[in-house]
């Protein structure tokens, strides 16, 4: 089978800032392979829930700037990917509503499914067979250095999944381990040429990248003397997966509201920690009202010092024309601010973000006060198309492996 030993250099994996992403493509020298192949798009998120704040700004505003900036002949998979869920227990019940609501989700935030492809991974078979195959030829060892399991369990960065202390000998479970795997199966299954992520999931494409050279390493049949670092590794053929480029996501931390030196996020026990893309405008009022800032008269920008006004000062900043006043930076917009009191600061940062998601809420509480035929006709057409891009791929691989018909 193949592995990963020897071809840990063969492809150094290209960073792009996704600031103007599509603008970028363009003016790129582009390789061999990418002047006949068509741009595909693919990124995922879990269903744990209505995202919030930091989902928003973070990843779904992103995707719709993509779907709105991409070419006409670039193709876009956006995927709710229920099988990491269940990486960690879910409530079966729950699972199943927050598929809906994440659906809803993105949807409301204008992806546009004429435009992109939008479906649950679950509905798509082909990806648990992809992973089942790449992780032949995975490495225990590189595993085990990933981070997402770790961060997962709370554990050191230097743990070992072999480490017998109590803390993680029970509570690793393969599926949590192999999580990377499935990650790049998501990937690799759509000949996808480009991923949006943030700095904290560049590790997994390089980790994707990897797999795919290694695969076609062995598995491709004649010599190509390709640009060996958009398609496969030297000596190799005319690849079967397509080996993707990371798109750098400019960071956009959101912190907690309650907490402002924690990242926004949905496992917080307080409610008031985060604001959902459906709280109403009061609930946003009272929710920013309550933010965690300090004494200190004025607002400034400075995240070590002052994180709780910082943090509200990025949210203003992150909503732009709607509050930002076309500042360039959230430190000069907290100079243009720097005589408001808490109060008005936070009326300004309730109004402003209130302003920025009220359509997304509106339409979210549409398609979820419905009968909800929409989202399970959307649901549908979605699984259809990527289920006949992913069985095209798996043709490819069943057949250099010797398993296909």
């Amino acid at each position: 089978m193949f592995s990963l030993r020897a071809l840990h250099r063969a492809a150094p994996s290209p960073l792009r800032s996704c600031s103007n992403c599509l603008r970028q493509y363009s003016l790129a020298s582009p390789s061999s392979q990418q002047q006949t192949q068509k741009k595909v798009i693919f990124s995922g998120i879990q269903p744990t829930g209505i995202p919030h704040l930091g989902n928003y700004l973070g990843a779904l505003r992103q995707w719709v700037r993509l779907q709105d900036e991409a070419s006409p002949d670039t193709t876009l998979l956006f995927s709710i990917v229920d099988l990491h869920a269940i990486t960690i227990k879910q409530d079966a019940r729950e699972l199943a509503t927050w598929r809906k609501e994440m659906l809803a989700s993105l949807l409301a935030v204008g992806l546009d499914p004429k435009r992109c492809i939008i479906f649950t991974q679950s509905s798509v078979k082909q990806h648990a067979e992809l992973m089942w195959i790449l992780s032949c030829g995975a490495s225990m060892g590189y595993l085990g250095r990933m981070t997402q399991w770790k961060a997962k369990l709370s554990l050191p960065a230097d743990s070992s999944p072999l480490d017998p202390s109590p803390n993680n000998k029970d509570a690793l479970k393969l599926g949590l381990f192999s999580y990377p795997v499935l990650q790049a199966a998501d990937i690799l299954l759509y000949n996808t040429t480009h991923v949006p992520v943030g700095e904290d999931q560049a590790q997994h494409l390089e980790f994707t990248r990897e797999l795919a050279i290694g695969f076609n390493h062995v598995y491709s049949s004649s010599p190509s003397s390709s640009n060996t670092t958009t398609t496969t590794a030297v000596g190799v053929g005319a690849p079967i997966l397509t080996i993707p480029q990371t798109l750098l996501s400019p960071a956009k931390r959101i912190m907690s509201l309650t907490d402002p030196t924690k990242k926004m996020s949905k496992s917080d026990p307080r409610p008031k920690s985060r604001i959902l893309l459906s709280d109403s405008r009061d609930d946003i009022f009272a929710k920013i009202k309550s933010a965690l800032t300090d004494s200190v008269e004025g607002v400034s920008y400075d995240r070590e010092t002052r994180p709780g006004v910082s943090n509200l000062v990025d949210l203003l900043w992150h909503f732009g024309a709607n509050g930002g006043g076309g500042a360039a930076s959230p430190e000069e917009l907290a100079r243009d601010l720097r005589d408001l009191s808490m109060r008005a600061l936070k009326e300004k940062v309730a109004d402003t973000v209130d302003g920025g998601i009220s359509g997304v809420r509106e339409r979210y509480l549409e398609l979820m006060r419905g009968d909800q035929a929409e989202l399970v006709r959307h649901a549908d057409e979605g699984a259809r198309r990527a289920e006949e891009i992913a069985e095209r791929t798996m043709v490819r691989v069943r057949n250099a492996l010797g398993i296909g018909w």
